[in-house]
């Protein structure tokens, strides 16, 4: 197999839970080396997950609440604290070997962020990093949230861009748990509705030019 391939995985619209397992058996088959770096890409039903570091006063309604307003509920094993994940927004997973070619974890996010940061480049959005502060940032706020775990050297879970998400959503939560903080969507910066597949496209580019990879678009068949 041609290691130096970027496998790309569109599942579309998917719950969270059925992502969070494809996660973990990709995961897998990449701690095992019988496929190369892939990234998931994909759009959830509403869901309010849960990292490490989070803390339960980030939540500001009851889980319970959360639910009867058809927002599921997950404590997860990413870093980070609590984060919204919904329709309009895509989330990417990269299921990478960090061991090969960069050295360690912080570069890895470092990575992330320059993808997310050149991607919205690309639709004439300013974007930056934060020292101290993992993300992407535009000057009306927060835009992207990045969250990884990694496990015997290949990570997954991954970062959040929101692009047409309905940002209500985040008055549940305190977003990352960081107080006061503004979120904002490539819709709400640009006024107007923005083609998730062009976004895909170019998360697409953007990855495999950062990390020196040739993407291959594959059928989840061929992965599982």
């Amino acid at each position: 197999m041609t290691m130096d391939k970027l496998f790309i995985l569109d599942l579309g619209r998917m719950g969270y839970r059925e992502a969070w397992d494809l996660q973990k058996a990709i995961h897998q088959k990449r701690v095992e080396d019988k496929i190369p770096d892939t990234l998931i890409l994909v759009e959830h039903d509403p869901v309010v997950t849960m990292g490490k570091s989070g803390k339960d006063k980030n939540l500001l309604i009851p889980v319970k609440l959360l639910k009867d307003k058809g927002i599921d509920f997950f404590n997860i094993e990413r870093g980070g604290d609590v984060t919204y994940h919904g329709p309009g927004q895509l989330v990417g997973y990269p299921i990478f070997n960090i061991r090969k070619g960069l050295p360690g974890i912080k570069p890895f996010i470092g990575r992330i962020e320059d993808a997310i940061v050149l991607t919205l480049q690309d639709f004439g959005i300013k974007a930056e990093k934060k020292d101290k502060l993992i993300g992407v940032w535009t000057a009306p706020g927060k835009i992207c949230s990045i969250g990884v775990a990694v496990q015997r050297w290949v990570s997954f879970h991954g970062f959040a861009l929101n692009v047409n998400t309905d940002l209500k959503f985040f008055n549940f939560i305190v977003p990352c748990g960081l107080a006061g903080v503004k979120m904002t969507s490539m819709m709400d910066i640009l006024k107007k509705e923005v083609g998730l597949d062009e976004v895909k496209m170019r998360i697409r580019e953007r990855f495999g030019g950062l990390f020196g990879k040739q993407p291959e678009t594959i059928c989840l068949n061929a992965i599982i």
